[in-house]
């Protein structure tokens, strides 16, 4: 019986230890706030759902890609966090088939394309591991209007695709999704 008390507090304390350390380690502003808050965006194209939790990073007049976020070299896709990427129903992502599940959205940003990177690795920060790609396809970039908080939203919807954007400061980028439909 004493045993079974232990191994309950035990169990108590580390569940409680799991909790706090995310937010622990989370950036906060002097009120308490996150300094990029999360955001959360979802989607149905046809009849596949595609939903995006992901941290919102501010521009805060700082240079940003080819600065803050170095040209050729794998992002996180947002701040915190992985940005994570669900899909109800296998999907072709710029012609590229992705089964259904949820996954690590990554970028490598180049001056004028990006590397869209779909990774089975959800983790704080850029943990990022090559070996759980599960696809890495082009996108071009293009000069915007300027956004100050990073914006990850969806245009152009149809039945049969639409497009996912990711847009901050002056730059987007716009990637293809479409339901697979059998």
């Amino acid at each position: 019986m004493l045993k079974n008390r232990i191994l309950t507090i035990i169990a108590a304390c580390s569940l409680a230890l799991l909790i706090s350390l995310p937010v622990a380690a989370q950036e906060r502003s002097n009120d308490g706030a996150r300094t990029s808050p999360n955001a959360a965006v979802s989607q149905t194209i046809g009849t596949t759902e595609v939903t995006l939790t992901y941290g919102r990073p501010s521009v805060n007049n700082r240079n940003i890609f080819g600065g803050l976020v170095p040209y050729d070299e794998v992002w996180r896709t947002g701040a915190n966090e992985s940005t994570a990427i669900t899909f109800s129903d296998d999907v072709l992502i710029e012609g590229e088939r992705v089964e259904a599940g949820t996954y690590s959205l990554y970028s490598e940003p180049g001056e004028e394309t990006w590397s869209i990177i779909i990774n089975d690795k959800l983790s704080w920060g850029t943990q990022y591991d090559m070996s759980e790609d599960v696809l890495r396809v082009e996108v071009d970039a293009e000069e915007s209007y300027f956004v100050e908080q990073m914006l990850i939203y969806f245009e152009d919807i149809s039945e049969e695709s639409g497009d996912m954007v990711i847009h901050w400061a002056d730059t987007r980028v716009s990637v293809q999704i479409e339901p697979v439909n059998e």
